[in-house]
C-alpha cells in the first residue's frame, strides 16, 4: 500500500449497517469543506466551489456511501448542505447523509444556544431544503452537558414516525445517554471524539454500542486534541515510527487504527484536499500488525 494510490476504494474497510442501511466503514466528514484552514469560525476564507465540489464527487467514486454533515458547516459563501447537493443530486440509492442537529449559528457564524425541542424541527426542514431531500437518512441529535435529553430526543423520535427521518442517532453523548435515548426510539449510531489518547469513557461507549451492533461513529480521529484546527503539525514518535515502516502517512496510521477498535467503528474523516481523500480511503485497506496495534495501544492508554 501507498500513500498515493488512487484506486483503493473505501470498499477495502469492510461495511456496517446504519439502521438498514449498509455503508462502507470508511465514510467522509463535510466540516472542513466549506473553508480552508479551522472550521466553524465566523470570519473562515471559503473554499472555492468547484475545488469542494470535485472532492464530494471523487469520495463517491471512491466508494464513499455515507457522508456526515450539518447545517452549521458553513463559511461565507459556502454551506455544506448546499455543496452536497450540488454535487451528488439526484442522489444514489446506496449514499446514505447523516446529518446532525442541536447546535445552531447565526448568519454571521456566531454560536446560538441549542436548541429546543420545538426548535428541532426547524433545524430538520432547514438540512432538508439545503439538502434537497424529502426525508432524511439519519439524524444524530449532538448534545452538550450531562442533563436529560428525553425531551429533545423524544421531539426527534415523533419527526421520525412522522416520516421526516429514517434513523435517529446521538453526538457527543455520555454512557447514561445511551440507554435514555433507546427507551424513546431506536439508536443507531452514537457519533464521539475518538482516536489514539481519547479518553477512558469513550472506551466504554466503543464497548457498548459493539455489544448492541450499533454503529459508533469517532470524529477527531486524526485531528485529536487540534479539534476543529485540524492534526498538529507534529505526531507521536510511535505513530511516526509505524508510518515510516509502512510508508503511509500518520494521518492513516491513525484511521487505521481507529478502525481495529472493532467492526462498527465508521470512520469520517473529513478535508478538502484530493490527495488527502485518497489517502484517507486507502487507510482503510491498511492492516495493522499485532505488534504495531500493541504498540499503537500503548500509547493510547498512556496518552488517555
Amino acid at each position: 500500500m501507498t500513500t498515493t494510490s488512487q484506486t483503493i476504494t473505501a470498499a477495502a474497510s469492510g461495511t456496517w449497517k446504519l439502521g438498514d442501511r449498509t455503508v462502507n466503514r470508511i465514510g467522509f466528514g463535510t466540516m472542513r469543506l466549506p473553508q480552508h484552514g479551522e472550521a466553524l469560525v465566523p470570519d473562515a476564507v471559503p473554499r472555492d466551489r468547484d475545488e469542494a465540489i470535485k472532492v464530494l464527487r471523487r469520495a463517491v467514486e471512491l466508494g464513499v456511501n455515507h457522508i456526515d454533515t450539518a447545517a452549521f458547516y458553513f463559511s461565507p459563501l459556502r454551506c455544506a448542505n448546499e455543496l452536497i447537493s450540488r454535487a451528488l443530486a439526484p442522489y444514489s440509492d446506496d449514499l446514505v447523509i447523516a446529518t446532525k442537529v442541536g447546535p445552531g449559528r447565526d448568519p454571521a457564524g456566531d454560536w446560538l444556544p441549542h436548541a429546543t425541542p420545538e426548535q428541532l424541527r426547524g433545524q430538520v426542514e432547514e438540512n432538508l431544503r439545503q439538502l434537497g431531500r424529502d426525508h432524511l437518512d439519519v439524524v444524530n441529535l449532538r448534545i452538550v452537558g450531562t442533563d436529560s435529553i428525553a425531551d429533545r430526543f423524544g421531539a426527534l423520535a415523533e419527526l421520525r414516525a412522522a416520516g421526516l427521518i429514517r434513523h435517529l442517532g446521538l453526538s457527543n453523548i455520555r454512557p447514561h445517554h445511551l440507554a435514555e435515548a433507546q427507551a424513546i426510539a431506536p439508536v443507531v449510531c452514537v457519533q464521539n471524539m475518538y482516536g489514539i489518547g481519547v479518553s477512558p469513557e469513550q472506551e466504554e461507549l466503543l464497548r457498548r454500542c459493539g455489544e448492541q451492533r450499533i454503529a459508533f461513529v469517532p470524529f477527531y480521529s486524526i485531528a485529536g486534541s487540534g479539534r476543529t484546527v485540524g492534526a498538529p503539525a507534529h505526531d507521536s514518535g510511535t505513530v511516526q515510527a509505524v508510518a515510516r515502516a509502512r510508508g503511509v502517512s500518520t494521518a492513516q496510521v491513525r484511521l487505521a487504527w481507529t478502525l481495529h477498535r472493532g467492526p462498527h467503528v465508521l470512520a469520517i474523516p473529513g478535508t478538502g484536499d484530493l490527495d488527502h481523500l485518497a489517502q484517507n480511503v486507502a487507510a482503510g485497506s491498511l492492516r495493522l500488525t499485532e505488534d504495531e496495534l500493541a504498540d499503537l495501544d500503548s500509547l493510547h492508554h498512556a496518552t488517555a
